[in-house]
């Protein structure tokens, strides 16, 4: 292997597009961003640089100013609601969609809000919905 070329054509990528390795503002994030779009088209080709861009942008969101709300209230949410709310918004479903996991939509509303938990049941019809271990639902350390 020659390391001196791939010293150099690393230092290339990395000097053409820094955001890869450490964003420093948000354009380049929004740079990032449509990179890891165009990435994801062919995911198993591009695997590794998706992962380092991945890192990249989740630092970027943990950090910036902007997502620091949304950081605060993802953190103070309960993990089974969080990844509830998570499912809803990937499979675009909404309360009523979740009648036979569990319940009636105001049952649904109430876990959303935090006045409720999910309650084991819930979590195992969930899991077996959305074809998910239970443990996602468990606060993870």
């Amino acid at each position: 292997m020659n390391f001196a070329q791939l010293k150099t054509q690393a230092t290339d990528l990395f000097s053409e597009a820094s955001f890869i390795h450490h964003i420093d503002n948000d354009a380049d994030y929004e740079q990032a961003l449509a990179l890891m779009d165009e990435l994801i088209e062919d995911y198993d080709q591009y695997k590794p640089l998706i992962e380092l861009l991945s890192i990249s942008i989740e630092k970027w969101e943990n950090q910036a100013p902007e997502f620091a709300e949304f950081n605060q209230r993802i953190a103070a949410l309960d993990d089974g609601v969080a990844v509830l709310r998570t499912l809803m918004d990937q499979y675009q479903i909404k309360a009523e969609d979740l009648k036979a996991e569990i319940g009636s939509k105001s049952l649904v509303s109430m876990i959303l809000g935090g006045s409720r938990k999910l309650t084991r049941d819930h979590i195992q019809s969930l899991s077996e919905r959305f074809r998910l271990e239970p443990s996602v639902f468990f606060h993870h350390v």
